[in-house]
């Protein structure tokens, strides 16, 4: 199996060979496509998941640097922290394969904390929104965790 993202059309498909198995919207990197440390970009290129974080926690589970808080998000915690990052229910963390374009120094995707995770339903998918990491709803999410195995092939492209 491998994990296609699609930056311009905001799509994740998880393909099986050439067939689509699943489909699902996301939301990227508002700033757009780019590497460089500290940008807010989603990083392109080919990268696998390394680490796979959150196996069965309830949906809408909090987590703070890849940690389980306790927390369960709710709209009313949304209308106290309305600018936080919600990380929720399952995390797919990414690491690059390509040494200077996403991997090592300044450029390095797993340095830069990329993920697939879960986000509020309030989240608007389809558009461009996220510091770079790749938000999903979170049933979205817990299927795709539930299907792909850490080592999965992940390609992210304009």
């Amino acid at each position: 199996m491998k994990i296609d993202i699609d930056l311009t059309r905001q799509r994740l498909r998880l393909l099986e060979g050439e067939r689509l198995l699943k489909e699902y919207a996301v939301s990227t990197g508002a700033n757009g496509p780019g590497e460089i440390q500290g940008s807010g970009c989603t990083p392109r290129g080919r990268h696998y998941v390394r680490a796979k974080i959150g196996a069965g926690k309830p949906i809408n589970s909090v987590f703070v640097a890849r940690r389980h808080t306790g927390e369960t998000w709710t709209p009313e915690g949304h209308q106290r922290q309305p600018k936080r990052d919600w990380m929720l229910t399952r995390i797919l963390w990414l690491c690059g394969r390509e040494p200077g374009r996403n991997r090592l120094g300044c450029v390095d995707t797993f340095r830069r904390y990329i993920y697939l995770h879960g986000t509020p339903p309030v989240t608007e998918l389809g558009k461009p929104g996220s510091h770079g990491c790749v938000r999903m709803r979170n049933e979205d999410v817990i299927e795709l965790f539930d299907l792909v195995p850490a080592g999965t092939e992940v390609e992210i492209h304009e």
